[in-house]
């Protein structure tokens, strides 16, 4: 189960962002952030660059390690954000079935931190989410604030079966799991909200 780093998704003031754009000869889409930054899909040159950022992350326990070739086989899954050429932020839309969709993988560099990249990373992957016919988004997190408030509401993990089955099963964690569940409607953008101390005695580990 992949863990949101707690720096990326700092309340700061929104990053406005120019209309996406197709890159010439590629199926991909780019767009302009006000603050210098690039955000665009992802693609296997970016693999390095991605697993040199979770990779910084797995050491300090917030995220858990992909393998380069992974990354390289998903890579059109992922949103990037560079500066000056440089990849400094990247998350992942990763499907769990036809309709349920998971943010994986959500990382800003360091240096980064505290500009609101991560809430950009987000909402791009809720955009895409949203076109893709995804009903619901989830997420994973030890630090679930900083999702509902970009609209995600934190449930139980049994209402997410899809992640159960494909990931947490076979995790050493299972049933003794500290992080939250969170999920988001991306069509509508609500989901029914759920008092934070009823869900927290579900998923606090024992």
């Amino acid at each position: 189960m992949a863990l949101a780093a707690q720096p990326a998704l700092e309340s700061r003031p929104p990053v406005r962002t120019e209309a996406a754009v197709p890159v010439p000869g590629t199926s991909r889409l780019s767009r302009q952030l006000t603050n210098g930054c690039t955000i665009r899909t992802g693609t296997p040159a970016d693999a390095p660059f991605m697993h040199t950022l979770i990779a910084a992350n797995v050491e300090v326990g917030h995220l858990l390690p992909r393998t380069r070739g992974e990354l390289e086989a998903h890579a059109t899954r992922f949103s990037v954000i560079e500066r000056e050429g440089r990849v400094v932020g990247c998350a992942e839309l990763a499907p769990l079935s036809a309709t349920v969709a998971e943010v994986r993988s959500l990382v800003v560099d360091e240096g980064e931190r505290g500009r609101g990249l991560g809430t950009v990373l987000v909402e791009e992957l809720s955009a895409r989410a949203r076109r893709e016919g995804v009903w619901t988004l989830c997420a994973f997190t030890h630090h679930p604030a900083h999702f509902v408030r970009l609209g995600f509401s934190i449930v139980p993990h049994v209402w997410l079966p899809e992640k159960i089955a494909r990931d947490c099963t076979a995790c050493a964690k299972f049933r003794v799991c500290g992080q939250y569940a969170v999920v988001l409607h991306p069509r509508t953008g609500v989901m029914r909200p759920l008092r934070m101390a009823r869900v927290t005695a579900r998923v606090t580990p024992r």
